[in-house]
């Protein structure tokens, strides 16, 4: 399998394996932020080393895309500038390295993908208050974006 397919089939298990998940966004003028965060045990073993991603009961990775709206409604992946933390309900503050996953367009299918990923482990039914900021490539303001999740160990 090339590498552009294992990258297409990892943004799309991302996105699919928690459908609660698939469906957080937030909108800011011409920019859309996908966003989610899942135990990397559900991923499938050949994704997770296609991607270089610990599988374990006690880690979770975030998945952070960035898509600018296009003049016909379209939108398209775009590079940004990107910092993640998560905080726990005892005040405890983790820093979220994140790395950038590019995938080239095929063809004339239009641009390939741009995914923001990052690991951390968590305990049983922890909860963490995430605090993200974006600034897409050639803006000077950045997006800020929180969201609350729980985690469960397997």
């Amino acid at each position: 399998m090339k590498i552009v397919s294992k990258l297409l089939f990892a943004g799309l298990w991302l996105f699919l394996c928690n459908p609660a998940s698939a469906q957080q966004s937030q909108q800011y003028g011409d920019y859309v932020i996908h966003y989610n965060a899942i135990n990397t045990n559900l991923l499938p073993p050949q994704v997770a080393k296609a991607n270089n991603i610990l599988r374990s009961g006690s880690r979770a990775l975030l998945n952070i895309t960035v898509l600018k709206k296009a003049t016909d409604g379209s939108t398209i992946p775009i590079h940004a500038q990107t910092t993640a933390s998560a905080i726990n309900l005892t005040g405890q503050r983790r820093q979220i390295q994140l790395r950038e996953v590019s995938e080239p367009s095929v063809g004339e299918n239009g641009p390939g993908a741009v995914y923001y990923l990052g690991e951390f482990r968590f305990n049983n039914e922890e909860t963490f208050d995430f605090q993200i900021e974006v600034t897409p490539d050639g803006e000077k303001q950045s997006l800020k974006l929180n969201f609350r999740q729980q985690f469960f160990t397997e």
